[in-house]
């Protein structure tokens, strides 16, 4: 149902000469793009910016600023990050000075009444929904990475303030190149009323394309007939490398040094871990050649932390410095200054020694692993050009102001989150964006290093591709439903959350499938007439058919569901020492149970040790049936799975003894269901043979026309449900949302108002909102001390990086934090019962493998202690630590638990030293 657009208030304009005033302030004339944005903002409008990295988008969001300091208006500038707003405050405060300025994020609060305040954007909704008084005078609310909106687990924060925001204030959205900032502006103009949509495509500093090929940077297009197409060379370099390559695979640099000494060093010949991508040159030799080019500075995207470590400790090796000996002794001294507040006990864990003696060289590598301290020296040294490379994860491409005159791309593969996927266009445009420094380079160069998994027509289709569209990922949560229902009542609330861009993208996709419906309803008719018979009812004839072939998949799914089952229960069944046999990939591994699991959702799952030496819990899904025992193998007292000799030295034992050993035979799965599907195949087969088409001469071309018939139906079927599903669709889901609300008591019985829990629940914005309202209601966390209790809400917000999940049998500080993460599991099991029931997204499950760590920082050990044994960097630690302190903060706030949030105001003083306190940018 499309919307209908927002009144538009009275439009408020301003003096032309705001405008010029604002220009002379620069010393280089304002783009087109940037002076139609700031007329538009000038004359009263809100206005869509779309412009490529580097382009100076923000120069409207800045004109923002100015307008507010000389109207006596406010400015609220938004970003995506915390430290994105740090860096957005200090650029601020530089042109208009501390006492216009201020900074709110969930660590910092600074002149919070200022003209200009920069905040995170969930900073900003929280206000809305608080309806806080530091909103009013509000004139201006600037969005800056306003394509963050698709981000899957914070873009729904984006939709919320731009639907809320009171409609005198102009909306100024900057947003990277996206193909449908149309479609997205004519959404704008539907909630926020008048708005102008600028996009720019031209890049200030022209772009250009290449690949590496063995040592040489070989131009990735060439003009061909006014056209530009794949460059020849490309491919007959890459050709005669793969003639000249070593058939054996053999490192060709396997003489290089391993010490820290500089080439003439000697060392083992074996590899530094991460430093040749894919067979190509090593990371070394990349960074030579771009210095020999002089394509330095550079940001080389790995896509991997461990890679980016590892890139710094090539160059280490190989002797490599990038700028003079004096320029690294002014840095040393600087850092030196910076991390004087850490403890020095903790410098080695943090990997500082490193870190200084690479900065001191000109490179550094920056990642979310690394302590905030030391990814901001790295940023402000590579902004300052007094570095020359850098090597980074995806994380550096979003916002932080880093320009560089190159960027290389390793590989064209990276993990998303749950699976190792092709870059998009989108992120390659966005990584590639940083290449070029705008009134420094007369041109920026991308370099793709060429690879087994690397070729030219992929990069080039990357490089040419200029789809990249801004998709919503708003879905509606139980914190948001509370606050809307409150503010609005559940009616409004809904009409609210109609006027969303996911429901607006929704009703737009909806008109063509509407056409395609009726179009397949015409051919639906010619297809009936085609399957016609003279020997009778064909349309009943292949009605049995399409039965029977449903009824024969029906079987095959229940007989591996009751395979699955039971492989579930053979499973809960086995002890320790059990040794069983499970596919592994396309082979069959042996696999030693280590331990068995606390039962989960009813049944117990085997952790268990497999023949090659890793660990793994099994579940159904890991085996194709009932899983019979080869035997048993007795498993040390004090086994220790998390050590690697140990797993070495069992999982041979494993290989030696039971290598000849046989499984029993198990008996396949019979059920009731099963019998009785295979009967009603076989009467349908009957009444097949028995039907008067059967004997017809042209049966198969009746049933070809027949066939193509159901599949045109399924289609037209598929559309309209699809036509059905999207109608409406987040309003569904709000009203889900609410129904589950009332049935747990946090909405009233009819959903119509929040109750006392409800309250609480308004206060808590974290991922897993209900889960810690829920604990909150059944007394989880009552009568825990701090550090106990700082313990077991880690589990709720800590996910563990490991590709197998949480670990399965966590160390606990305590009992009463072990019965606590205990009941937490509990509460989360029931949540995840009622979420499927009520048709909604399961909450995530809780993760206690960072628990032990945690206790320990609260109880005061030291850092090198609470990480020993555990899989967490510094960074990854200190993070959470400030992920988990955002959240005890929340809890302190709570009146109506006062015991927990006495303890948990205790709980962020002890979490809240050392390194966790020395930074407070993330």
């Amino acid at each position: 149902m499309p919307v209908p657009s927002a009144p538009s208030p009275s439009r408020r304009t301003f003096d032309s000469t705001h405008l010029e005033r604002f220009a002379e302030g620069y010393d280089f004339p304002l783009d087109d793009f940037q002076r139609a944005g700031c007329e538009a903002v000038q004359s009263g409008q809100g206005v869509l910016v779309a412009a490529p990295t580097g382009a100076g988008k923000t120069i409207v969001g800045e004109f923002a600023a100015h307008l507010a300091l000389h109207t006596g208006l406010k400015t609220f500038y938004t970003t995506p990050i915390k430290a994105l707003s740090n860096q957005k405050y200090a650029d601020l405060v530089e042109r208009h000075g501390s006492d216009k300025v201020g900074l709110l994020t969930g660590d910092s609060s600074i002149n919070g009444e200022a003209p200009i305040v920069v905040m995170t954007t969930e900073v900003l909704r929280n206000m809305l929904y608080a309806g806080s008084d530091t909103l009013s005078g509000l004139g201006f609310v600037v969005m800056d990475e306003v394509h963050y909106l698709a981000d899957r687990f914070r873009g729904a924060v984006w939709e919320e303030v731009i639907i809320q925001l009171p409609q005198q204030v102009q909306v100024v959205s900057l947003s990277a190149t996206v193909s449908n900032a149309e479609e997205f502006g004519e959404w704008l103009r539907t909630v926020r009323g008048d708005t102008e949509v600028i996009v720019e495509e031209h890049r200030p500093v022209p772009l250009w394309q290449h690949m590496m090929i063995g040592n040489r940077i070989v131009d990735l297009f060439a003009e061909s007939g006014g056209e530009k197409r794949v460059n020849p060379e490309v491919r007959q370099r890459i050709s005669a490398l793969q003639q000249r390559d070593n058939p054996r695979g053999v490192r060709m640099d396997a003489g290089a040094p391993r010490g820290r000494r500089g080439r003439p060093g000697k060392g083992p010949s074996g590899p530094v871990r991460g430093g040749r991508p894919s067979r190509g040159p090593s990371r070394a030799e990349v960074i030579e050649a771009l210095d020999k080019e002089g394509l330095l500075p550079a940001i080389t995207f790995i896509f991997s932390r461990i890679g980016c470590d590892s890139a710094v400790s090539q160059l280490l090796a190989w002797g490599i410095r990038l700028i003079p000996p004096q320029e690294g002794e002014r840095i040393r001294r600087m850092v030196e200054e910076r991390i004087a507040t850490l403890p020095e006990e903790d410098l080695a864990i943090l990997g500082y020694y490193d870190f200084v003696e690479g900065l001191t060289r000109g490179f550094a590598a920056h990642h979310a692993g690394m302590l905030p301290t030391f990814r901001k020296i790295v940023e402000e040294l590579f902004a300052a050009g007094r570095i020359q490379a850098v090597f980074a994860t995806e994380t550096l491409a979003l916002g932080i102001n880093m320009p560089a005159r190159t960027v290389v791309l390793e590989k064209l593969v990276k993990f998303n989150g749950e699976a190792h996927a092709p870059v998009t266009p989108a992120e390659y445009t966005q990584l590639t964006g940083r290449a070029g420094r705008r009134g420094i380079d007369f041109e920026g160069h991308a370099v793709v290093l060429s690879g087994r998994d690397t070729d030219p027509e992929s990069v080039a289709g990357l490089a040419s591709t200029r789809t990249y569209p801004l998709n919503s990922s708003f879905v509606p949560t139980s914190n948001m439903a509370v606050n809307l229902v409150d503010r609005l009542g559940r009616g409004p609330a809904r009409q609210t959350l109609e006027s969303s861009f996911a429901q607006f993208q929704a009703d737009r996709s909806v008109v063509g499938h509407a056409r395609s419906i009726k179009k397949n309803q015409e051919g639906l008719e010619g297809y009936a007439e085609a399957m016609r018979c003279h020997l009778g009812d064909f349309e009943q004839y292949a009605a049995l058919r399409r039965e029977l072939s449903d009824v024969e998949k029906q079987l095959s799914r229940r007989t591996s569901a009751a395979n699955t089952a039971a492989a579930a229960v053979s499973l809960s069944k086995l002890s320790v020492g059990d040794v069983v046999r499970v596919p592994l990939g396309r082979r069959e591994s042996l696999a030693l149970v280590l331990s068995m699991d606390a039962p989960r959702r009813g049944l117990a799952q085997p952790f268990v040790l497999t023949e090659d030496g890793r660990t793994k819990r099994l579940d159904e899904s890991d085996v194709r049936g009932p899983v019979p025992t080869l035997g048993s193998l007795p498993v040390p007292k004090r086994f220790n799975h998390r050590d690697r000799r140990a797993r070495s030295d069992l999982a041979s034992t494993l290989r030696i003894k039971m290598r000849d050993a046989r499984a029993g035979d198990v008996d396949a799965p019979d059920t009731e269901e099963l019998r009785r599907l295979d009967g009603k195949v076989g009467e349908l087969r009957e009444r097949i043979r028995q039907h008067p088409c059967h004997d017809c001469p042209y049966r198969e071309q009746h049933a070809r026309w027949a066939e193509r018939w159901w599949k045109l139906r399924r289609e037209t079927d598929g559309l309209q449900k699809m036509v059905d599903g999207r109608t409406h669709s987040v309003a569904r889901t709000f009203e889900r949302v609410c129904d589950q609300l009332s049935e747990l008591g946090f909405l009233s019985p009819d959903g119509q108002s929040v109750t006392s829990d409800g309250r609480t629940l308004q206060r808590i914005y974290a991922e897993k909102d209900l889960l810690v309202a829920e604990c909150l209601r059944q007394d989880v966390w009552k009568g825990l001390d701090p550090a106990s209790l700082a313990a077991a809400v880690s589990a709720i917000i800590h996910q563990s990086r490991s590709k197998d999940g949480p670990d399965p049998d966590p160390k606990m500080p305590n009992r009463e934090v072990a019965d606590a993460v205990e009941r937490q599991n509990d509460v989360w099991e029931g949540l995840l019962e009622l979420s499927k029931r009520h048709q909604l997204q399961p909450p995530g499950e809780p993760d206690a493998s960072i628990v032990w760590s945690i206790h320990r920082w609260a109880a005061g050990q030291r850092l090198e202690t609470v990480l020993r044994g555990s899989d967490l960097t510094a960074g990854d630690f200190v993070r959470r630590c400030k992920q988990l302190i955002d959240l005890l903060d929340q809890l302190a706030d709570l009146e109506d638990y006062p015991s927990v949030a006495a303890n948990a105001k205790r709980a962020v003083n002890l979490l809240l030293r050392g390194v966790v306190a020395a930074d407070r940018l993330d």
